[in-house]
């Protein structure tokens, strides 16, 4: 038990034969010491739960009724009452966890989420075949949605929006939320091509919505930048923040075309996928997207 280790003594240790000789008062069999330790982890997973969601006072009483057993002759055996109130309390704290990291409109994962995942999968991702993708999505003339239905509905199309990207998302893919409309799709061990493929699927699957069923006139699209990085494993790496300004260049680049487009790098040059696909060639900014 590491919360009983730290500071407080356990019980004195057995010796093989312990088990089937006769033991003075106060001695304990193994069964005994299993029993009791059974019950003193039971009661500790409890105390550590109470801890992290900030319980202190109760905790501590659970503590010492692990502290308790421990130092307890004849140690109960765990009570099923028990053994589900660890299990209640351990799926509150995953429950607790999961929504910290949900955005509260949408329910795709938030910031938090993002920045603290897409840095773990580029250290993963080094030097591996697949690469990493990151598409930052927006949604195209999105104020004007505001402005002419009212913000409950425009509530109502980010939702549509954040299901429609997130149908049909490859193993290991996730959406997040980065701010008002904007969204990034991660794509882990994905290739160029296939990235692409699945950005441009999402386009069209939010331009061919029946939205005029939500409201009448109602037309969404979204443009996306799509960047995906690919490097040596003897090479720099590849930050979360850089990978989020490249997809971020690109998808400028998917707006000054016209919108409703991906946006992505082949080498140095930009090309780009949808509507606006070989009507006229996507600019670059001065730093060279």
């Amino acid at each position: 038990m590491t919360g009983l280790r730290n500071g407080f003594a356990g019980p004195e240790p057995l010796r093989d034969d312990d088990a089937t000789t006769a033991l003075p008062p106060g001695r304990r069999t193994r069964q005994d010491l299993a029993n009791g330790s059974g019950m003193a982890e039971l009661h500790e997973s409890i105390a550590n739960l109470l801890a992290s969601r900030g319980q202190w006072r109760q905790a501590y009483h659970h503590l010492r009724s692990a502290l308790d057993l421990m130092s307890t002759a004849d140690a109960p055996k765990v009570p099923e009452q028990l053994r589900h109130e660890v299990n209640r309390l351990r799926r509150e704290h995953a429950e607790a966890r999961e929504q910290s990291l949900r955005d509260s409109l949408t329910a795709s994962y938030n910031r938090r989420y993002l920045d603290e995942r897409l840095a773990a999968l580029l250290t993963d991702h080094a030097g591996t075949d697949g690469g990493l993708a990151v598409a930052l999505v927006d949604l195209d003339w999105f104020k004007q949605v505001n402005d002419t239905y009212g913000h409950l509905l425009g509530d109502r199309v980010l939702q549509r929006v954040v299901d429609l990207l997130q149908e049909s998302l490859p193993t290991g893919a996730f959406c997040a939320r980065y701010g008002g409309e904007e969204f990034v799709l991660v794509l882990p061990g994905i290739d160029p091509a296939a990235a692409v493929q699945v950005c441009e699927t999402a386009r069209l699957r939010v331009e061919r919505f029946p939205w005029p069923q939500m409201a009448p006139g109602l037309r969404v699209t979204i443009s996306i930048g799509l960047a995906h990085e690919h490097r040596a494993a003897d090479s720099a790496p590849v930050s979360a923040e850089q990978q989020l300004i490249s997809a971020d260049a690109l998808l400028y680049a998917a707006k000054q075309a016209g919108r409703n487009a991906v946006a992505y790098r082949v080498g140095s040059e930009v090309r780009l996928a949808g509507m606006t696909a070989g009507r006229r060639a996507a600019p670059r900014r001065a730093s060279g997207y």
